[in-house]
């Protein structure tokens, strides 16, 4: 059967990591709001005429950075992020025989619903126990 994804995690492996997904996406959420505000601060010294560099520009740089070594975290190991600002993630596995995406979010304690690869979140079932 062809498939889409390399890995596919059984429930129990999807939990083990939600430790480190949970920090990491609260990791990106904090990036982001930084990088917010590094392009405000960069922004009004822009518009002022100044030249941007130093501590803001360094600043915006290593927000950058780590963002895409958090983002190179999940790619590399088959976890999407649906929706970073939500701590929205899925995890592809097999489910009857299908190609499914386990699904998770940032404020749930566990991995309790799945939905179809194209379905997205608005197709969410509960995992049987």
């Amino acid at each position: 059967m062809n498939r889409q994804f390399n890995h596919h995690y059984t429930r129990d492996e999807a939990r083990e990591l939600l430790p480190q997904v949970g920090s990491w996406l609260r990791e990106i959420q904090d990036l982001q709001l930084e990088l917010v505000r590094c392009e405000n601060r960069l922004g009004s010294i822009l518009s002022q005429g100044d030249d941007a560099g130093g501590p803001s520009v360094n600043e915006n740089v290593r927000a950058v950075a780590r963002l895409h070594q958090l983002t190179r975290e999940f790619n590399e190991r088959e976890i999407f992020i649906k929706d970073a600002e939500r701590g929205l993630v899925d995890f592809p596995a097999i489910i009857g025989g299908r190609e499914v995406f386990l699904c998770w979010e940032l404020d749930e304690e566990d991995i309790e619903f799945w939905h179809d690869i194209d379905s997205g979140f608005s197709g969410r079932e509960p995992l049987s126990s």
